[in-house]
């Protein structure tokens, strides 16, 4: 049963590869520019044994920028799949950390994560990821909740890294505003679209590989594949 499942996500991944027939042209230069985008990809297919690949149907990505929204719409949604990327990679760094037994317990001066509550790092790293995120304190969640917020309120009020006190609306409001680029570079990093398109495939592998570890792990049994720890 599970070779069989195997050997279907197998073949269903040639769904997603690019066909001669239905792309438009493609380039990934030097510079590492981003592939141009394709007028339409096959829905379904297929890679028999010896031949080339089968393709059924066609899929039209532009509904949501052409017929269902704007250019806008698509920045909006382009930096939510990178928004919920980055959270799946941080999601996948900590579910691998607390597996590898690299927690707060060992690495942490302080014994306690709350004094008040009596709850130990290392009460956490005996548990599960899942349990020890159950088993977080209320005033731990609400930190969690405020950090995000601020990064989420900083994006709406900030344009170019700069507080928009000119504008009557703020900017992450404004069509196309929301781009999910903070302007947090640091380490003057150059960022080019080779850059911006391997963060976005890395975050769709995390969003897999963040679903497929919870499922595992919530329900014994439920994922088909041996996951490596």
């Amino acid at each position: 049963m599970k070779l069989t499942i195997l050997a279907t996500l197998l073949t269903s991944a040639a769904a997603f590869a690019p066909s001669k027939v239905v792309q438009t042209s493609t380039s990934l230069n030097a510079e590492g520019e981003l592939l141009q985008v394709k007028a339409k990809v096959p829905c379904f297919g297929a890679t028999p044994l010896g031949g080339e690949p089968v393709f059924i149907g066609e899929n039209y990505w532009d509904k949501f920028t052409m017929e269902y929204g704007s250019e806008d719409t698509g920045t909006f949604l382009r930096a939510a799949e990178v928004k919920h990327g980055r959270s799946a990679m941080l999601a996948v760094l900590g579910f691998s950390f607390h597996k590898l037994g690299l927690t707060l317990n060992n690495i942490s001066p302080h014994e306690y994560l709350s004094v008040t509550q009596n709850l130990k790092f290392a009460d956490l790293q005996a548990m599960s990821p899942l349990e020890a995120v159950k088993n977080i304190p209320d005033a731990g969640m609400a930190q969690i909740f405020m950090a995000i917020a601020a990064v989420e309120i900083y994006e709406l009020t900030h344009r170019d890294g700069k507080l928009a006190f000119d504008e009557t609306v703020a900017p992450g409001l404004q069509p196309g505003g929301l781009t999910g680029d903070l302007g947090w570079n640091p380490l003057n990093v150059k960022v080019t679209d080779r850059r911006r398109l391997s963060e976005l495939q890395n975050g769709r592998a995390a969003m897999f590989a963040i679903s497929a570890w919870v499922a595992a792990e919530a329900i014994p049994g439920s994922f088909p594949l041996p996951l490596p720890w």
